[in-house]
Parts: structure tokens; sequence; C-alpha cells
């Protein structure tokens, strides 16, 4: 999804979690991403997961008609051996789908790979390492941070980087061939 360079938005981001789920909002001004809130929604004292499930879903809602974001940028669940705690991980991360689309708002997914690659250039970095790029670029600092709620932040900066580039089209496999295919359309 190609966005106007112009258009003001905000992104919503979240990071998925039956525990912890974080989430960070950026308002988009032209090229420029600025961060509007950060923060967790805290699940340890609810015993109950289908109460889990429906406190992401109030919580990401609340978050939605307060903000108003135009788009939600969710991390994907990662593979991991625990099939029951994938499950889990799941359902967090539907619970806020769902609430992004009983407001008629996009949803993007994006892996914990793409999303770490965005912001440090490295796949393998860690979520401390997301964490202090996010802070140099976003020109913020909070010495109480949670890392759940800077990995939503990621999403939301991921989503902006990876919305403002062009797409290739249909039945393109490589940049090599679109620029063949566009030879007119491309300036010298």
């Amino acid at each position: 999804m190609k966005q106007n360079d112009n258009a003001d938005r905000v992104i919503l981001g979240i990071d998925p979690g039956t525990t912890i789920t974080g989430f960070g909002l950026l308002r988009v001004s032209g090229k420029t991403p600025t961060i509007i809130a950060i923060g967790i929604f805290d699940l340890r004292k609810k015993e109950d997961h289908y109460q889990k499930i429906r406190t992401i879903f109030e919580e990401t809602l609340a978050l939605i008609d307060q903000y108003h974001p135009d788009e939600l940028a969710i991390e994907a669940p990662f593979f991991g051996k625990n099939i029951q705690s994938m499950l889990k991980l799941g359902r967090a991360q539907g619970a806020a789908i769902s609430a992004a689309l009983y407001r008629d708002m996009p949803v993007f997914e994006y892996a914990p790979r793409k999303i770490k690659m965005s912001i440090t250039g490295q796949g393998q970095a860690s979520k401390e390492q997301v964490a202090s790029m996010l802070m140099r670029i976003l020109s913020f600092k909070d010495d109480n941070f949670i890392l759940d709620a800077t990995d939503a932040l990621g999403a939301a900066l991921c989503h902006f980087y990876e919305s403002g580039k062009p797409g290739i089209e249909k039945g393109v496999k490589s940049w090599k061939e679109y620029v063949a295919k566009n030879q007119d359309k491309i300036k010298q």
C-alpha cells in the first residue's frame, strides 16, 4: 500500500502477548514519524485466558477510539516449539486484529525478523537493540520502558518504512526484471 507522502496518518503498533501486550502509536506527517504514545496492557493479574483475550480486544478498541489510528501494524507470532503457547499468542493477536477490523482499520502483519531488520538492519537483533535504535530514530528517552512496548512501536515504524516503498508489479520476480520492463518510466 503506497501512501501519499504529504498525508498525515496515525499508525497503531501492537506486540501481542497473553501476559503483556505492548502498544505504540506514531503520527506520520509527510516523511516524519513522531511518537504519540507507548505502553502496555498488563494481563498478569488475570488468571482466566479468555478474560485476557477480552481485555486485549477492549483495550485495543479503547486506543483506537482515543487516537483514531488509520492502520494497525501487528507483530506476527514467531514459530516456537510449544504449540500451546503458539495458540495462546495467536488468540491474543486475533483479539487485537478483531478490534481493528471492528473499526474498519486495515491490518498489516510483520514477522519479528522483518521488524528487527527494518529498525536495526539486523534480523537477529535483540529486543534491547531494537529499543535503543527506536529511541535514537524517534528521539525519545524512557529509562522505564518495557520491551513489549518498544516492540509494538517497532511494528508501527516498520510499517511506516514498508508503506513508503514502491510496490513491485504482479508477475515481476525481481528488481532487475522490473527495471527491464519499465525502462520508459525510469529517469536516467
